[in-house]
């Protein structure tokens, strides 16, 4: 079962390229423009162990808004495809990672129900030049195109960049758990209802 997908989307503000493997090894390729961003995405490439390749270009001199926020539609869009059917899925996954000071707590449940409750309050918004807040708008754009309900609550924590982190790697622990195959399901979808 080839749990892959590939992503290409050009509009006025961004150009993006992204090719995504749920069963892989955890490697990827980063280069969005935004430092921060690879940094982070290749965090949750490596914790989640989904192979990334990504190509992206976006209007950063008016600010990271706009990339940030169209990596996240892509990165969801990437999601629904790859899972197609969601057939024999988990469904449902959840961590509760530390990193330093912070500790960040992610339920997901691939519904086909997008909601995003983001409860992360931040002191400083900024992690050298780039604005921690729009890590809520990445998640908003992930959670609407993969269909999924997610709740993000920050536990503990002061610096955003720790902060930032354990969202990330907590991201991608969740999603593994929720996308690994059960073979007690033996191939069906996880719902009463016969669809997601």
């Amino acid at each position: 079962m080839g749990r892959e997908a590939k992503i290409d989307r050009k509009t006025k503000e961004t150009d993006i390229h992204l090719k995504l493997n749920l069963d892989g090894n955890g490697l990827s390729e980063m280069d969005t423009g935004i430092p921060f961003m690879d940094h982070m995405l290749g965090l949750m490439a490596a914790h989640g162990f989904f192979d990334i390749e990504l190509i992206a270009r976006g209007d950063t001199e008016i600010d990271d808004h706009h990339t940030v926020e169209d990596l996240g539609i892509c990165m969801g869009m990437a999601l629904k495809e790859s899972l197609g059917d969601k057939r024999g899925i988990g469904r449902y996954g959840e961590a509760i990672v530390p990193m330093d000071e912070a500790l960040v707590r992610i339920v997901m449940d691939i519904s086909n129900r997008p909601v995003l409750c983001y409860r992360v309050m931040l002191k400083k918004r900024t992690t050298g030049t780039f604005d921690v807040g729009l890590i809520k708008e990445f998640f908003r754009g992930l959670v609407t195109n993969a269909g999924i309900t997610m709740h993000i609550d920050l536990l503990a924590g002061e610096e955003p960049h720790h902060i930032s982190e354990a969202i990330f790697k907590a991201f991608a622990r969740a999603l593994d758990k929720a996308v690994s195959l059960e073979n007690r399901l033996n191939g069906n979808v996880p719902s009463t209802k016969g669809l997601l």
